[in-house]
């Protein structure tokens, strides 16, 4: 293989895991994790982290790096991955990134966002008029005055519309203007990027498949575990899909069943929105799979790409 650094991107239950790590055995290589939700400990079931066999088979490196308690943000992730990659270059080892947190692999592959700093006057009435309008206002407005960035951004992401809105107070301009270099293709690292992708009814039947497994395996359980541990869990970590949703039933707020349903519809909803933020990436090589398409072939497929 050529190419020293490969990063696969792709929807959740693509099949990006599997793939990386069989590619990761045929050519030596080591796995950099891009998730953000895979970097807490004990956050196993719900984030589909790779077995210990398999991390035991192949390094798999920023996973399980901080506590539940802890927030986590993406320019402490890109510090972390720096590093990472800086040991595997003078190791000479092939690295293989993989993961579907877009804003994580844009910071990787691109540089942070340097946008203008907070605003604490702005910021904080911001945050009183989604309290006491509501965030649908709040959204509704990011809509008009920044269409792309009110596309990408979830309506319920409280925390990215105040700050899409804070810096168009602040500057005039939309947030996605500052963003617009992140379609440059000119990236920090000699990344080959490849993109793994499934049609639309197959990828949730997946997404179904997962949902179920991993409610099989414990996700309740692990939920409780964690809500009973003294610091308790980062207001980031409690929001993550398949966790919010199994602490609201915890909570008496909704059946089980409406939980399950509910972690089912959105991780389509995230789905949707990873295909609609790698849509813009610039230089994707994508690879097209069908049912068909085993972990291993799709590691072949990859190599022979490269």
């Amino acid at each position: 293989m050529s190419a020293k650094m490969v990063l696969i991107l792709g929807c959740t239950a693509s099949g990006k895991g599997g793939a990386a790590f069989e590619l990761a055995k045929m050519v030596g290589g080591q796995i950099l994790s891009i998730d953000s939700m895979k970097v807490y400990r004990r956050m196993d079931i719900g984030t589909a982290k790779p077995s210990e066999q398999r991390r035991r088979e192949v390094v798999h490196h920023l996973i399980d790096v901080v506590e539940p308690s802890e927030a986590f943000s993406v320019g402490r992730f890109v510090e972390m991955a720096d590093q990472v990659i800086d040991e595997l270059q003078q190791a000479e080892s092939p690295i293989i990134a993989a993961g579907g947190t877009a804003m994580y692999i844009r910071g990787l592959i691109e540089g942070i966002f340097d946008g203008p700093g907070a605003d604490t006057a702005i910021r904080e009435q911001l945050i009183e008029q989604a309290e006491n309008a509501g965030l649908g206002k709040l959204h509704e407005r990011l809509v008009q005055v920044d269409p792309d960035a009110g596309k990408r951004i979830h309506p319920n992401d409280r925390k990215r519309i105040i700050r899409a809105l804070e810096v168009y107070e602040l500057t005039g301009k939309p947030i996605s203007s500052f963003q617009n270099h992140f379609r440059s293709g000119n990236y920090r690292h000699d990344w080959v990027i490849i993109g793994l992708r499934r049609n639309k009814e197959e990828a949730s039947g997946r997404i179904n498949q997962r949902v179920k497994r991993m409610i099989d395996k414990g996700l309740v359980e692990e939920v409780e575990s964690l809500l009973k541990e003294p610091e308790g869990l980062s207001s980031q970590a409690a929001q993550a899909v398949g966790y919010a949703e199994i602490i609201d039933y915890l909570q008496g707020r909704i059946s089980l069943d409406e939980a399950v349903e509910k972690i089912k519809i959105n991780t389509r909803r995230l789905a949707k929105r990873q295909r609609t933020w790698f849509r813009s990436f610039a230089g994707v090589n994508w690879i097209d799979l069908d049912e068909e398409s085993t972990a291993e072939k799709t590691a072949q497929m990859m190599v022979d790409l490269l």
